[in-house]
């Protein structure tokens, strides 16, 4: 998207947008703006709500608890919803990877619990927060989807009941090491999804399998063993470029 008033404040809000509506902020919201970035009436802010586009905002009140805005002008149109989706098996440090999925252009994001799984306690508000975040930090308009929870096995066995045609990714840690670049040209023009491991790696039994689903396409992502958040960046990096929106 251009990169409109980018040094603005960007936040993230729930009403409907449209030029010349007044909408107020939420208490952390207000917080966050009044208090922290000591804005006051008459400063601008860009804020968007993944449906209606970006707006330019002037804040026209401030009180103890609330921030009114008056919106004046689209500046942005909405972006179409991302169709990527992402799965992973939750680990420790789950704000980074929700984080780098957003910012890589995710639309649906899901937690799996696989065998060997770090965190398998899952806060949706959190996650949700995380994905927020990053879009106001990075200018995304198209939030993801936060999916509910679902363990390795149901989400194999009933993955064409709820995604249809759409092939599943996963990286293959055991796999010998090639370039995943050919691999993921034969892919152009599908639906895909990506799904990553624990940092402990898929158990054996997951990954026979994976490789015996005829939606599941295996690739390697070279010699090295990676942490799962750095999987997850280069494997969205590598279906991006090769086959996504770059």
């Amino acid at each position: 998207m251009p990169r409109t008033h980018k040094t603005l404040p960007r936040l993230y809000v729930e009403p409907p947008l449209a030029d010349g509506a007044e909408i107020a902020l939420d208490k952390d919201q207000t917080n966050h703006l009044v208090n922290v970035l000591r804005r006051t009436p008459g400063d601008n802010c860009v804020v968007f709500n993944g449906r209606d586009g970006a707006f330019l905002a002037e804040i026209v009140q401030v009180a103890k608890k609330l921030v009114s805005l008056r919106l004046i002008e689209r500046t942005t149109e909405q972006t179409p919803a991302n169709d990527l989706w992402f799965g992973f098996a939750p680990i420790k440090r789950l704000d980074y990877e929700i984080q780098k999925a957003t910012e890589m252009g995710a639309g649906m994001i899901q937690p799996v619990i696989t065998r060997h799984v770090q965190n398998a306690r899952i806060n949706p508000d959190k996650l949700k927060a995380h994905a927020i975040e990053a879009a106001q930090q990075c200018e995304v308009l198209s939030v993801p989807d936060i999916a509910p929870e679902t363990s390795f096995e149901k989400l194999v066995t009933g993955w064409t009941d709820s995604h249809g045609d759409r092939i599943l990714v996963f990286c293959d840690e055991a796999a010998a090491s090639a370039s995943p670049v050919e691999t993921l040209t034969r892919l152009k023009g599908k639906r895909l999804g990506l799904l990553i491991g624990p940092e402990g790696g898929f158990s054996e039994e997951e990954r026979e399998r994976l490789l015996g689903l005829d939606f599941v396409v295996p690739i390697s992502l070279g010699p090295r063993i990676l942490r799962a958040d750095t999987a997850t960046v280069a494997a969205l990096a590598l279906i991006q470029a090769v086959v996504g929106d770059w």
